[in-house]
């Protein structure tokens, strides 16, 4: 039995939630989704898609302008007393006194969370043991990222909000604070990440949502968004030989003689290639077939999300009404 298979309780809950700022702007528009317990889900986006916007909600540390969000059961705006000590957050910044050593900002974070890890613990839990009596202001910027760690981690948290987490670290640390998520998660913490980084959501993401413009555009897995986009197979044809005499059903585009096939049955593409290939007694060079990356799907998606936008723009201007109009109309 899979993960999705099984049934799972859900820990963070949003329905149709809007955020508004001064002006009108409107951040987050009817976004909705759920994540389980122990899952870890990945909120993905352009800047300005409204990622922050969201957690900030989840977290308590704003009231939605519409819809509704829970946390561990609990309105975590109108109830924080009883959601705050059961979760960890792990803000994009974090500021801290720079003449403190690591301990001791550990020590007066602890003094403010239920339940504190101890000090020594908390530091090597994200590798800073070797460091804890260095001043802050000694800290690289990835060690900093580590401190908000954590402190997130303090409180041995049910709930974990990831607001990219590794921006700053180096590949190898990177790697490291992957693989403490995934311990963290294995034992049965649930985690919401908003990350930059498309490999990290690939690595950790039970499933994932893209935003853009305040919505989600799709959902679902790693492999659910990328097979909706078509795999490719790339190589070169020897001297002598052009695309023209590919089977015409591989729909190939050439430039010069690197030839790129696209399709959504790759399986199916690329056996007919190889025969077509044995058959002709043609060498591929640097043959490389593989489905779409969620970095070929985000950029995709954000591509045609675009698009759709400047259609309805165009339709808006010949008098035909956004999806934000005629709700408005509704509404009146």
């Amino acid at each position: 039995m899979t993960f999705d298979e099984i049934p799972h309780e859900c820990v963070i809950e949003a329905d149709a939630v809007r955020r508004s700022y001064a002006g009108g702007f409107e951040a987050v528009t009817g976004v909705s989704f759920s994540v389980a317990r122990g899952e870890l889900f990945a909120l993905l986006g352009t800047n300005g898609a409204g990622k922050t916007s969201t957690v900030e909600l989840l977290e308590g540390l704003a009231r939605p302008d519409g819809g509704t969000v829970r946390v561990l059961g609990h309105d975590p705006f109108e109830e924080r007393a009883a959601v705050r000590p059961r979760i960890g957050v792990m803000l994009q910044e974090g500021g801290f006194p720079s003449d403190l050593t690591t301990t001791e900002t550990v020590r007066m974070w602890a003094g403010c969370t239920s339940g504190a890890r101890p000090t020594g613990e908390a530091l090597d839990l994200v590798g800073l043991g070797h460091r804890a009596r260095v001043r802050v202001k000694q800290l690289s910027g990835g060690e900093r990222r580590r401190l908000d760690l954590a402190l997130a981690l303090l409180g041995r948290p049910e709930v974990l909000f990831l607001d990219e987490p590794t921006t700053g670290l180096d590949a190898e640390g990177r790697r490291d604070t992957w693989a403490l998520v995934r311990r963290l998660q294995e034992g049965g913490i649930t985690v919401l990440l908003t990350t930059h980084y498309l490999e990290e959501a690939e690595a950790l993401a039970d499933r994932l949502a893209i935003m853009h413009r305040g919505r989600i555009v799709t959902s679902g897995t790693t492999a659910e968004v990328t097979a909706e986009r078509p795999a490719r197979i790339r190589f070169e044809l020897p001297a002598g030989i052009v695309a023209a005499q590919l089977p015409l059903s591989l729909h190939a585009a050439a430039d010069g003689p690197r030839i790129e096939i696209r399709t959504h049955h790759l399986q199916e593409s690329l056996a007919e290639l190889l025969r077509w290939a044995t058959e002709s007694d043609v060498r591929l060079i640097g043959l490389d077939a593989r489905s779409a990356s969620l970095e070929e799907a985000f950029l995709d998606i954000a591509r045609s999300a675009a698009e759709n936008e400047t259609r309805n723009g165009t339709a808006n201007e010949n008098g035909t009404r956004t999806d934000n109009e005629t709700e408005e109309v509704a509404a009146a």
